[in-house]
């Protein structure tokens, strides 16, 4: 990757005012992913752009960095807060706001800190400290995430059956043939406490980077003629193509499940991951293990 598409990749400073519109388009809340996805597409980022990894610590995008930082110094000054699950949303101050100085912004959130150390910035982002509250950076996230990239492909389809299982899904099937076409298995969700059921096709992908249009409109030409519904499962993120593929088809629906949202799953369904009262959240790695 050369340093000048790296180079293109907007800072916080850049990113503020588009996250602070953005939740304003997405009518004053919405989700990280939700987030992320209408800054691209509000700033018209390309797929090289947005796939620049973070050359930091934590496990995520350059551009997933500089948005976490935008949030943080946007809701330390008042402009938007978070929910427990993660859901951002403006303030009254925010939905009174026409107008900002990002920089401004900025200063204000580092005046609040108590020694140089805290403050210290690299190429004009923060550098070092991503605060608690933007959950996507926790550590037990990073830790998790190269579980689930380490461990074996038919473990992480193990994996994917008991998640489905556990949300719900009833006589779920891995099939494990490649001549499958891309579906990895199949299973019956139930609806209306259990008075409607369909049949769902599934597909799981451990990547480390992202899944393409390709990769979802192939998936659906798979579907034909087997169900009407289909589910991606994956470690990494899709594209906005991608994305924009899924829905694509009004009669072959696709669900896609991204890293971010695979974790937060796991999480409150407890499967391998475990929030203590204080909100300590362990990875048990012996859980993988003996998938």
């Amino acid at each position: 990757m050369t340093d000048s598409i790296r180079d293109r990749v907007p800072n916080h400073l850049e990113l503020m005012k588009p996250t602070f519109a953005a939740l304003h388009r997405l009518g004053g809340s919405a989700t990280n992913r939700e987030i992320v996805n209408q800054v691209i597409e509000d700033m018209g980022l390309s797929d090289d752009i947005v796939q620049v990894p973070y050359s930091g610590k934590a496990n995520m995008t350059a551009l997933e960095y500089g948005l976490t930082w935008a949030r943080t110094c946007l809701k330390k000054y008042g402009l938007i807060d978070n929910s427990e699950r993660g859901v951002w949303s403006l303030t009254a101050k925010g939905l009174q706001t026409q107008n900002f100085d990002p920089q401004a912004v900025s200063d204000f959130y580092f005046s609040q800190k108590q020694t140089p150390e805290q403050v210290e910035t690299e190429d004009g982002t923060p550098a070092e400290e991503i605060e608690t509250s933007a959950e996507e950076t926790a550590a037990w996230r990073a830790d998790l995430l190269d579980i689930l990239r380490s461990i074996p492909p038919e473990a992480f389809e193990r994996l994917c059956r008991r998640l489905l299982r556990e949300s719900g899904f009833t006589e779920v099937v891995v099939s494990g043939k490649p001549s499958d076409g891309g579906i990895d298995g199949h299973g019956i969700i139930h609806l209306a406490g259990g008075l409607l059921s369909f049949p769902v096709v599934f597909q799981c992908k451990r990547y480390s980077g992202s899944v393409g249009a390709s990769v979802v409109r192939d998936f659906r030409g798979a579907m034909a003629g087997r169900a009407g519904k289909g589910l991606i499962l994956t470690t990494g993120r899709f594209t906005t193509e991608a994305q924009q593929e899924a829905i694509r088809n009004s009669e072959q629906t696709i669900d896609l499940i991204d890293g971010e949202l695979l974790m937060d799953k796991m999480k409150e369904l407890e499967l391998g991951v475990s929030a203590k009262m204080v909100e300590v959240v362990e990875v048990d790695k012996d859980w993988f293990a003996s998938i």
